[in-house]
């Protein structure tokens, strides 16, 4: 009887272990596909567009209209993350047990590292304490662009820039403009970051027809921003 037991015990593990291979080689891409493994906070995420696609599923779908090569998107945007947040993830055995396999990167933070520093808000500007919290975002930002090219030394990151909610502030514009200089100068420093602006897009255009609320956009305001993206950007 006990080795009637161990027989039927050791059947159920050798089927075990063949389908987990199974489905490990099931997983792996396919020839010509393309991965894209996108981070950030809830404006990746696609909070605000009540079709759910935000612009990481628009983005995907204009990809793939039309083209030969399959463009896989996986979104590991959180809402509310700031750049410490994204150093956890790429922390976690899971995220980076996967950079090698990207094709390319999408980051898009630092919106939540400004309002937070801020008081969780905009209003009445604290500089102190808004510098403080560049300073702190900017080394996370560095520490999570040399994970990045440390996995991966062949996968393009495409870095997008801030956009001012409140466009008809000057002071919040001049903090953005600031923000966004120092981003260009570390993405200037890595060969594989290209830098993607977004503040201009919503300039000089009616608010209510592209955001959500006061700081999310809609579909419309996300379909600017993946146009953007393929506008700068040439994937291949």
């Amino acid at each position: 009887m006990k080795k009637k037991t161990i027989l039927i015990s050791s059947l159920i593990l050798i089927i075990v272990v063949s389908m987990a291979a199974f489905s490990v080689v099931n997983t792996q891409k396919e020839e010509g596909d393309r991965l894209v493994i996108a981070f950030g906070d809830s404006l990746t995420y696609g909070y605000g567009d009540k079709k759910g696609s935000g612009y990481i599923d628009t983005l995907q779908s204009m990809l793939n209209k039309g083209n030969k090569k399959d463009f896989n998107f996986d979104n590991e945007a959180i809402y509310g993350l700031e750049s410490s947040g994204i150093l956890t993830q790429l922390s976690d055995v899971t995220i980076r047990g996967k950079l090698d396999e990207a094709d390319y990167f999408i980051l898009y933070i630092g919106t939540n590292d400004l309002i937070n520093s801020n008081g969780e808000n905009l209003k009445n500007l604290k500089h102190g304490q808004i510098e403080k919290g560049q300073a702190e975002y900017l080394k996370n930002l560095k520490a999570i662009l040399n994970i990045l090219t440390d996995k991966n030394e062949k996968a393009p990151i495409l870095l997008l820039g801030l956009y001012n909610p409140y466009p008809d502030s000057a002071a919040i514009e001049a903090i953005i403009n600031d923000w966004n200089k120092e981003i260009i100068k570390a993405a200037k420093k890595e060969k594989l970051v290209s830098y993607i602006p977004t503040n201009d897009l919503f300039k000089g255009k009616d608010k209510q027809k592209y955001f959500s609320d006061s700081l999310h956009l809609n579909d419309k305001g996300y379909q600017l921003i993946a146009d953007r993206i393929l506008e700068k950007y040439k994937f291949e």
